[in-house]
């Protein structure tokens, strides 16, 4: 994770994984196919190489808000609406603000911060080494609001039921424990 305070230091794939969570949860809403969000991030990253000089931020939180203010622009410009541009920033700005409350309570020392900044990240990266099924699961249940139900995530997933669902969610959040138990 980056530790400097200079943008110009961070590298931009470090954020890969944590763009591309915000934007299949923001994408959600959309018909299935109609904007891919791996695209959506690689357009996204290439905005923010381009236009790095213009941050003007001085710590990563801002660095993050500044990645998701261009993600929110990317996808308004995708979808064809930019007058919900302001809409979608909103939405990315909640979908991280409910991954970063996933991981931990309040963490109050500067190292507890950075820490939970490198956790966000990881998180993220995991989430993105899961079955598609897994993490679209995790995601609907635990990451959007409001939080889809079993039969809703069952119906959506064209699983058989809620219980399938629930051994679906058991199976991730297990994967996922082990894939950030890896890392650490």
């Amino acid at each position: 994770m980056p530790v400097e305070s200079d943008a110009r230091n961070w590298p931009l794939e470090f954020y890969r994984g944590y763009l591309c969570s915000l934007a299949r949860l923001r994408l959600k809403a959309f018909p299935q196919g109609t904007l891919d969000p791996s695209d959506a991030v690689q357009q996204a990253l290439l905005k923010a190489q381009k236009h790095r000089h213009q941050f003007r931020g001085q710590n990563e939180i801002q660095w993050r808000a500044y990645l998701r203010r261009i993600l929110a622009s990317t996808l308004a410009d995708a979808i064809g609406d930019l007058p919900q541009e302001r809409m979608i920033q909103e939405s990315l700005d909640r979908s991280s603000a409910r991954l970063e409350a996933w991981l931990a309570a309040e963490q109050s020392s500067p190292s507890q911060k950075v820490q939970r900044e490198e956790q966000l990240l990881q998180l993220s990266d995991a989430l993105s080494r899961l079955s598609e099924d897994e993490r679209t699961a995790l995601e609907l249940r635990y990451l959007q609001e409001p939080p889809w139900s079993l039969a809703e995530i069952a119906k959506h997933l064209n699983r058989p039921s809620a219980k399938a669902v629930a051994g679906l969610l058991s199976r991730g959040l297990e994967r996922l424990r082990g894939l950030l138990r890896d890392r650490s």
